[in-house]
Parts: structure tokens; C-alpha cells; sequence
């Protein structure tokens, strides 16, 4: 039967007067038809789309916040397939206007949030309101408050302008929008039917400071190692380890079996082409290849935080500029000292130069105890989501680089043992063996596939038991050419069987 969508108003101020939100004060509003639209980015790029794009900038009273929310909905009502879609961001960016075209394109209505600081913004100035005074409204927004409150005006724009409710409604995200999906899950599932949350940003008081441990390490250490000393390391790491799962494919499907040493390489000439020269390679570059695979520990050698697994890239956190081999300095991952700086120092000027590791520790121990209720996104707790009847649909790659798919591994352990025999029912989480950060890699990558296999478990109740990956065909001379695996469902790990590492049938899960 074909489906029969009736708008109640047109696209115009008058036909929305009614959309608000009871603890919020609109500052402005706008409604306009935009036409052709075009962007690349979100879950894809999109071309010639029309859409109604509503803009609400918004205060919560007595916060003194300002946050930002644009919805779009396909202008055609004949163009609405009846779901709505929101997609995550990334870093410190929560959302922003260019985030609802792709879904509009296909079909969904959506809406996206600033999370109550500038969209376009990648450094967290606005984390304190002025020198140690953290902005605690402003961290609420980006963290959770925002998020729930985009949700809410979106499907009610849905309402007035279609009629009707949607049918479905999703959240797709990745990295910062992993952790926003897991947030949603957590605090506010029934805002959802389904979640895709990838490369989850979770455990945000405990992680992010592993984002500056490996400069922190460099600078006690006493050494900028260029970027080729690094995947240098990386690449003997992997060489190592890479027979472990019986396929030479630059891929360690057991990361947790290798235990290479990085001190197995120290007196090794490593031939270097940007900048140009020979370096050897030293104890103390050994030590801090070897001190970022461990991840963060205390002085005393406690831990902290899980390190990356040994085939993730070294450059990933790691940033180096260099006028000669050894002539190098450290760029910080701009998140990592942001945390630091901004939210733990709370002073943007603080020098990480002089951070001893007793300072380090009593950071560390300051981010757990006075941000985890606010944004640590780790409870284990999913009672809500169950009695919901959301489904979350969650996978790490393994060659993450920039946060470590052990964390994500430890919250779905704790999970599992705390939501009982029914928790996959709801819940299916997935390692993708070879898969960098939100993708790539010479892995078994599903960010292609992932939210269709979301969207048939939700509306047609299609388990999934697997899922569907694609990545480069082993032992091919054609850069084009690609496998298609499935992926196991955690804790079950992808077994090769052989005798073609390129087919399915060579695969099962054990």
C-alpha cells in the first residue's frame, strides 16, 4: 500500500509557534525552506536535497547558557520515509547545521545540537567561565542535556509539520557521537528505538587523560621521536604478532596475545624520509612505545587507563613537527590537554611542561571524582533501556589509536554481569579485528552496514548475530579488491579455520 503522508502546515514561522520545550527560553527562531542543499560529512555526503530547516537558539533560565538546535525535515512530505535520525559528533563538537542534511537526503527527519558552545569550535575555551570556575551548565549541555533536549524538539517538529509521530527513531554516531549514543542509552533511551554508537568516547573521566599520557611520557622521558621512528615500532609490532590468528594481514585479530617489547628494537638504524636522515633507535623511544601500549599508571606503577593495542597507530596521540631526525617537538592531542588545562587545571595557560607524575596522579584522581556523574558515560546500568525496548548496536575497532577499544571491552564485561541473561536481547556489541578509529584500516570495517543491521533488528526483529565487514582482500595486488567477513559478537572472537583468508566459509566464531 502506498504510504499517504498529509503535512499540517507549511514551512513557515506561523506553523511551528508552538514548538518549545518546558524548562527552556527561546532567544530566537527561524524557519526557512532551503533548496538544493548540498554537504559532505554526517553519514555521508548528500546532494540537491530540500529542506525545512528550523534554527532554535535557546537559555536554560538562571543558566546563563546559549545553546543551538537546527531540525530538518524533508520539505516533499512524500520525501519522509516516517523515522527520524540524529547523528553524533566528534571531539567537542556535538553537532551542527551541516549534521541533519545527509539524514533529510534519505528520507529521515533529524536535528543536531551545538551542545551549547560553538559548532565549529575544536578547542574547549568555553569549559571555564572564567580562570578556575569550570562552566558546569556549559559541560552539562555538551554532555548529555543538549542531546536529550535536540531529540525532543526534533520529533516534535516531526509531529506538527507531518501529522504524525515517526514510525522509528534512531541515533547514529561514532567517536564523541559513540559516547552520545551510549548516553542516550544510558539516561534517556526512550528518546530511541535504536542506537548505533561506534568508537564510543565512554569512560570520559577515566580515558581522556590517556590522550596526553604519551606526550606526558615523551616530556618526562626527554625525547620527540619523529613519526617514522613510530611506525617503525608499529610495524615490528605487528610483523611480530601478526601470524598469532594464522593470516598475514597486518591485522592481530588476538591483540591481547601479543606482548612485544619494543626494547627488542633499541640500536636499530631506521632509515627516515620526512625529514631525510638515519636515527637509531634508543631505550628511551623503546620505553615510551612501550609505556603507551600499557596506558596511564600512577608513580607507583598502579593502573589507570588501558593503553592502545600494539598494531593501533603510535602517531595517533603522538604528534610530532621536525626540522631534522632529531631535531623534533611535541604537538599535544588537542582534546587530551584540553581536559587537562581546561577542566582539571581549570587554567587554559597552565605549562604541561612542568606536570610531575604525583600532579598527574591527583589529576587523575580529580577527573574521576568530580566528573563522572557529569559526563563519564559508563554506568553499566541499562534497566531504562530494557524496559524501553531499545536496541543498542555497539563496535570498537581494534587499531583505534585514539581511544582504546579495552575501555569500550571493560564497560560491556561490566554491563553484561550487571543487566543479566536478558541484556543481549537489547544489547549486541561487536570488535572489529584491523579497524582504526570509526573506520579504515586494513580490517574488517562495518561502518558501512552497521546502522542497516540496526534498523532490521529494530523493525523486524532480525537478531543480529554477526555483522557484515568489509576491508582489503589479503595477498591481492589490487588496491581495489576487498574481502567481506562478518564480525562476532563480543565475547566471541573471529577464528580463521582456512584455507582462504578472503572467503567467509574460512572463518567462524569461537
Amino acid at each position: 500500500m502506498a504510504k499517504t503522508i498529509v503535512a499540517s502546515a507549511v514551512c513557515d514561522f506561523d506553523t511551528f509557534t508552538n514548538l518549545t520545550l518546558g524548562n527552556i527560553e527561546i532567544l530566537s527562531f527561524d524557519v526557512a525552506v532551503a533548496l538544493n542543499v548540498s554537504a559532505v560529512g554526517g553519514v555521508g555526503p548528500s546532494l540537491g536535497t530540500d529542506i525545512c530547516q528550523i534554527a532554535i537558539k535557546y537559555t536554560h533560565p538562571g543558566q546563563y547558557d546559549v545553546v543551538n538546535t537546527w531540525i530538518g525535515l524533508p520539505h516533499d512530505p512524500t520525501n519522509w520515509n516516517s523515522r527520524f535520525q540524529m547523528v553524533g559528533g566528534g571531539g567537542w563538537t556535538s553537532g551542527s547545521q551541516s549534521t541533519i542534511v545527509a539524514p533529510v537526503a534519505a528520507g529521515y527527519s533529524s536535528s543536531s545540537t551545538d551542545g551549547g558552545h560553538n559548532a565549529t569550535q575544536r578547542t574547549a575555551d568555553w569549559g571555564l567561565v572564567s580562570p578556575g570556575n569550570t562552566n558546569w551548565p556549559a559541560l552539562s549541555d555538551f554532555a548529555s542535556v543538549a542531546l536529550d533536549e535536540a531529540a525532543s524538539l526534533g520529533k516534535l517538529a516531526t509531529f506538527i509539520y507531518y501529522g504524525q509521530k515517526p514510525t522509528y527513531s534512531y541515533w547514529n554516531g561514532c567517536s564523541t557521537g559513540g559516547r552520545q549514543g551510549h548516553m542516550m542509552a544510558q539516561r534517556y533511551p526512550s528518546q530511541f528505538d535504536g542506537i548505533v554508537a561506534g568508537s564510543p568516547a565512554i569512560n570520559w573521566q577515566r580515558f581522556q587523560l590517556q590522550q596526553f599520557w604519551s606526550d606526558f611520557k615523551a616530556h618526562e622521558l626527554g625525547i620527540a621521536p619523529p613519526s617514522c621512528v613510530l611506525q617503525a615500532i608499529s610495524r615490528a609490532a605487528t610483523a611480530a604478532c601478526d601470524k598469532l590468528d594464522g593470516v598475514e594481514d597486518s591485522v592481530i585479530s588476538y591483540p591481547g596475545q601479543c606482548t612485544f617489547d619494543a626494547k627488542t628494537l633499541v640500536g636499530q638504524a631506521i632509515n627516515c624520509t620526512r625529514p631525510q636522515g638515519l636515527i637509531v633507535m634508543t631505550e628511551e623511544m623503546a620505553i615510551l612505545a612501550n609505556a603507551i601500549w600499557q596506558g596511564p599508571v600512577s608513580a607507583d606503577g598502579g593502573f589507570q587507563w588501558y593503553g592502545i593495542n600494539r598494531d593501533a597507530s603510535l602517531t595517533g596521540l603522538l604528534s610530532t613537527t621536525c626540522t631534522t631526525v632529531d631535531n623534533c617537538t611535541v604537538n599535544p592531542f588537542q582534546i587530551g590537554i584540553d581536559w587537562l588545562q581546561i577542566f582539571l587545571a581549570r587554567n587554559a595557560s597552565f605549562d604541561t611542561d612542568t606536570l610531575t607524575h604525583q600532579q598527574w596522579d591527583r589529576f587523575y584522581r580529580q577527573s574521576v571524582d568530580e566528573y563522572t556523574s557529569v559526563i563519564g558515560t559508563d554506568n553499566p546500568d541499562l534497566t531504562d533501556l530494557k524496559s524501553a525496548g531499545t536496541k543498542l548496536l555497539a563496535w570498537h575497532g581494534t587499531q583505534d589509536p585514539l581511544i582504546p577499544s579495552n575501555g569500550t571491552i571493560n564497560y560491556y564485561e561490566r554491563a553484561a554481569a550487571f543487566n543479566g541473561q536478558d541484556f543481549s536481547d537489547h544489547v549486541r556489541f561487536f570488535l572489529a579485528p584491523g579497524v582504526g578509529h570509526c573506520g579504515g584500516g586494513p580490517g574488517l570495517d562495518p561502518s558501512g552496514t552497521v546502522f542497516d543491521v540496526l534498523r532490521s533488528w529494530v523493525e523486524n526483529g532480525t537478531i543480529p548475530e554477526t555483522l557484515p565487514a568489509t576491508g582489503p582482500a589479503v595477498g591481492s595486488s589490487d588496491s581495489g579488491e576487498v574481502r567481506s567477513i562478518d564480525l562476532c559478537l563480543y565475547p566471541k572472537v573471529l577464528t580463521y579455520n582456512g584455507p582462504d583468508p578472503n572467503d567467509q566459509a574460512s572463518f567462524s566464531c569461537g
